[in-house]
């Protein structure tokens, strides 16, 4: 028996307690460093300060402000400074700013050690001692300072080290109402920082369930975060182009259902007549149950094709062949339309590298359709012409045209321009879903243009197999 996986925390979980472990983080690094690394730090600051003051006075050395410069650095900072030759004599000293001095207790034989000490240390001696006073520290720097005539020069630079005993124990208090106070208020900001942010998403969650529930009037409210909002507006606009779809969707059902109940209606009567009346069993009622079975045997064709195309199960059989007179061809199946008027303008033959079947079934569609909404005159005009290495083909009629606001949609496979359901003379109404899929088969162009009362003009572009010398 498989275990179940306990549920994931939610976000607003997760975003308080990560909010709540970086504040409990931080306070206890600033409880290490106010308290327990305290003392090391401020032995490092002394330490460094004493050792710039020796710098500063080794860079002084054979200036004659040396002994002004020692006394106001000795006044500005509170360290005791002292320099001494190797024979001992005390050259500069002064050590005013606190009771307790080492150098200066030193006889001439201690100085003389000394000096040689940090020279034998190559010229550089650090050493902490242990004050008189109450947890006090001192710290004795030395360094050898070469003068102008050659002789040597030790510049000493002793600093105490104050107990921080004190300032621990008050940091220490500080830091605790600090650590409450930060708890408190680092909690409400997170619980506040992820209710901001979960509370939308939840929303969102919950009208999404709705969504895949087939409840396409669901709206997203744009709240909280800018990123929030924005996925708001991109799921407002899938839940629109759901409802679109799912609208066509119903009207292409409700177009291919009429398409084939008519006629099988005409099928079944037909048959029924010639089955029940003497005489009735002529060539003309025969025909008509023939065209009525070739108009099924075309609409379930066309759903076939559109399935295939869309699924991108059709192949392409790509062969060169003359596009100019495959149209010519075409245009023949039409010359029993008596009341249709077709033109086809071009000035020469041009061939193409395509699968012929396939652009001759595009060429239909686009005349069935012009045939569909021509105009009072029933004049469609085919035109091809050549432009940079590309031939176009364009089918224009001359009927009521086509909105501007709905000339996008034309070529969705649900979409109808006009809600009323007309039957086609030629074709199944599925035309111009098929030739947008085989014309982004072959990578070509194609396009519409329209405008109401002037007719449309359906248009795509092959590249053109140009004659070699």
């Amino acid at each position: 028996m498989s275990r179940r996986k306990g549920r994931q925390p939610g976000l607003y979980v997760q975003i308080t307690a990560g909010f709540c472990l970086f504040a409990l983080l931080s306070l206890v690094l600033l409880w290490v460093l106010q308290t327990v690394l305290l003392n090391p730090f401020y032995r490092a600051i002394k330490t460094g300060e004493a050792k710039r003051i020796a710098d500063s006075i080794v860079k002084s050395i054979d200036s004659p402000e040396l002994d002004s410069t020692a006394y106001d650095t000795c006044l500005r900072t509170g360290v005791n400074i002292f320099v001494t030759d190797p024979i001992g004599r005390r050259l500069v000293g002064y050590h005013q700013t606190f009771k307790e001095s080492l150098v200066a207790s030193m006889g001439r034989m201690e100085r003389i050690a000394m000096f040689d000490k940090v020279n034998l240390l190559g010229g550089t001696y650090t050493e902490t001692f242990q004050s008189r006073q109450e947890g006090a520290q001192l710290i004795l720097l030395g360094t050898i300072a070469p003068t102008a005539n050659g002789d040597p020069w030790l510049v000493l630079v002793e600093s105490e080290i104050t107990p921080v005993d004190a300032t621990v124990d008050t940091l220490r208090v500080q830091l605790l109402c600090v650590t409450l106070v930060m708890l408190l208020l680092g909690t409400a900001l997170a619980a506040f920082l992820a209710r901001r942010i979960a509370g939308p998403l939840t929303a969102m969650s919950e009208s999404a369930k709705r969504l895949g529930q087939g409840d396409y009037s669901i709206r997203f409210a744009p709240q909280g975060a800018r990123e929030v909002s924005e996925l708001a507006q991109t799921l407002n606009y899938a839940a629109g182009e759901l409802s679109k779809v799912d609208q066509l969707r119903r009207e292409l059902l409700a177009n291919v259902s009429h398409d084939l109940r008519t006629p099988l209606t005409m099928i079944k009567g037909y048959a029924e007549v010639m089955r029940d009346l003497p005489g009735e069993n002529t060539p003309e009622n025969v025909q008509v149950i023939v065209d009525e079975a070739g108009r099924l045997t075309d609409l379930v064709n066309d759903l076939l094709d559109l399935s295939r195309l869309e699924a991108g199960a059709a192949g392409l059989a790509l062969t060169r062949f003359d596009l100019t007179a495959c149209i010519c061809a075409i245009l023949t199946r039409y010359d029993k339309l008596a009341d249709y008027h077709f033109s086809f303008q071009f000035e020469g033959h041009i061939t193409v590298e395509a699968d012929e079947l396939k652009i001759s079934q595009v060429v239909y569609n686009l005349v069935n359709n012009a045939i569909h909404y021509a105009g009072e005159d029933k004049t469609i005009t085919l035109r091809q012409s050549v432009e940079e290495g590309r031939v176009r083909i364009s089918v224009t009629d001359t009927g009521e045209g086509i909105p501007a606001d709905k000339l996008p949609d034309i070529w969705d496979r649900y979409y109808k321009v006009d809600k009323e359901h007309r039957r086609a003379q030629v074709g199944t109404g599925l035309g111009l879903s098929i030739v947008k899929n085989i014309l982004e088969l072959h990578g070509g162009a194609y396009g519409v243009e329209s405008a109401l009362g002037q007719g449309s003009t359906f248009w795509f572009e092959l590249p053109a197999v140009l004659d070699e010398e």
